[in-house]
């Protein structure tokens, strides 16, 4: 009997929601996993929750779950979205020769 306390026993030394929030410093500024502040927690622990929610889904259902609660708000419109790079890299018609 003895031995030690299953691993879901064992408090947690890094609280999630900052992992999360590691999760979401990495996302957002695209430095390298290794190159996370240390406030986070090791980069190592952070990575590993992102991997484990990537492999079994969590992502995904969160994403899924968002789309879900903007669309009951009516936050969502489907239409077509005009491309703003294409109208700025839109050119002029020359004009006719001469008239510079």
């Amino acid at each position: 009997m003895g031995g030690l306390p299953s691993r879901a026993v064992w408090p947690a030394v890094w609280p999630r929601r900052q992992l999360i929030d590691g999760i979401r410093f990495r996302v957002r500024t695209g430095v390298p996993w290794r190159d996370l502040p240390v406030g986070y927690g090791p980069w190592n622990r952070v990575y590993d929750v992102f991997r484990r929610w990537q492999r079994n889904g969590t992502w995904h259902r969160i994403l899924t779950r968002q789309q879900s609660l903007a669309d009951a708000k009516g936050a969502i419109v489907c239409g077509v979205v005009p491309d703003p790079v294409a109208a700025v890299t839109r050119r002029r018609p020359r004009p006719a020769s001469g008239s510079w």
